[in-house]
């Protein structure tokens, strides 16, 4: 009877193996898909004899399916151009969660539910860093991530403003104005206007205001000198020296009481110094112009939309064009992929032989990196698979024969003992 066990053995080794061709091939456009394939172990063997010199004579017991193992290599990035769809490009997995526990997938199909959280296809979480006022905290526990559907940005009173401003050392202007917009703590646009006057050789006045109708009809100007070089660098700020060092001037103080509306007092830093630490107001002869006016505050805004960076940065958007970061996407690997447990859905969980999972974020501590605007495709390599059925499809016929031929002697056995 050996000789039935032995190609039944086959078929059902050939079988599991046809089920996971066929699995890749039905799965061949599923979003991060990883296909799998099947190797063979032979069973134990039984020793019936040996030869005069010793050697033993066995007899093998069939086969069996030893693994699946599944193919974890990148899957191509599709760009979709949807700003919820990600692309995983590179080692691990998204995190997500729901009510019975955390899980890993590489599907990042992701979509915001009315409540404004992430979540995946399937309505789980998607994991990550946590942020406050705009910056993301890595040392947090990963939580689910939470856009702001609905919600206002409060404005935010301008503090501080500057622009780069060159004047005409030959007098053909010699007054000269230019406009910011600043804004208060109600949210109000203000435009302010600085008048340069020269009022003699490398020499200017200065006079910054608001609009009378914007502090009760009051005009109040904040006055000043400037004074500047040879080379026309911006020397002496009211007779103080412009520079970084203690002692010196950096910037203007500006304040602005008894605004229309009733919003706080406007207290704004006039910054003079660049970020290399040079002056950006100067004089040459040329006609006077400013550019890159800079201010820091804004009215407030409704939420407009969201993207997500590179390094799995949560970003969103606010009619007042302010952006705000919210969060960061974590990923999550382990030390043995092939350990993990596969639950359907594109989602797997962690196992005792899979190792802990390991948190981080994209690009970091050998985790891949992010792609916005993409999904990745199946890593299903059609051709092999054809080949692996061809051969999957051979083995079972095979063994098949193998069957119906000892079912002939069987039944030629019978016949002659009747």
């Amino acid at each position: 009877m050996a000789s039935f066990f032995i190609p039944l053995t086959g078929l059902n080794a050939d079988s599991t193996s046809l089920n996971t061709i066929a699995n890749d091939l039905a799965n061949m456009s599923t979003t991060g898909f990883k296909s799998q394939s099947a190797t063979f172990s032979d069973l134990f063997y039984q020793q019936i004899g040996a030869t005069g010199s010793g050697d033993p004579i066995q007899t093998g017991a069939g086969t069996k399916i030893a693994t699946i193992t599944t193919d974890f290599s990148n899957g191509t990035p599709n760009a979709t151009g949807v700003n919820t769809d990600v692309a995983l490009q590179g080692n691990g997995f998204f995190m997500v969660s729901n009510s019975a526990g955390s899980y890993l997938t590489r599907n990042g199909h992701f979509s915001t539910d009315s409540a404004g959280n992430l979540i995946t296809a399937n309505g789980m979480s998607v994991m990550g860093y946590p942020a406050k006022n705009g910056v993301v905290n890595t040392a947090a526990p990963i939580a689910p991530i939470n856009l702001p559907i609905g919600q206002v940005l409060s404005p935010k009173a301008t503090t501080s403003l500057s622009m780069t401003t060159t004047l005409d050392s030959s007098g053909n202007n010699a007054v000269f104005p230019a406009t910011i917009d600043v804004f208060d703590s109600l949210g109000e646009m203000h435009t302010a206007t600085i008048t340069y006057t020269q009022t003699g050789v490398n020499a200017w006045s200065y006079s910054v205001a608001l609009p009378a109708a914007d502090t009760g009809g009051v005009l109040s100007p904040v006055t000043g000198t400037m004074a500047f070089d040879a080379n026309g660098n911006l020397s002496t700020v009211n007779g103080a020296a412009v520079g970084t060092a203690p002692g010196q001037v950096s910037s203007i103080p500006l304040v602005f009481n008894g605004l229309t509306d009733q919003a706080n007092n406007l207290a704004i830093s006039w910054n003079l110094m660049s970020s290399a630490g040079t002056p950006i107001i100067s004089q040459v002869a040329a006609t006077s112009a400013v550019s890159s006016p800079i201010q820091d505050g804004y009215a407030s805004g409704q939420y407009k939309d969201f993207s997500i960076g590179s390094d799995g940065t949560v970003t969103v958007t606010f009619s007042n064009q302010q952006k705000l970061n919210v969060g960061q996407i974590a990923l999550g690997n382990v030390t043995n992929p092939q350990g993990l447990k596969a639950l359907g859905d594109g989602n797997y969980s962690a196992t005792l032989a899979s190792g802990a999972v390991a948190v981080g974020t994209s690009g970091s501590a050998g985790l891949g990196t992010i792609q916005n605007g993409a999904l990745e495709g199946s890593n299903v390599n059609i051709s092999g698979e054809f080949s692996a059925l061809i051969m999957a499809q051979r083995a079972f016929e095979a063994n098949s024969k193998t069957i119906t031929t000892f079912d002939t002697i069987t039944q030629e056995t019978i016949q002659m003992i009747h």
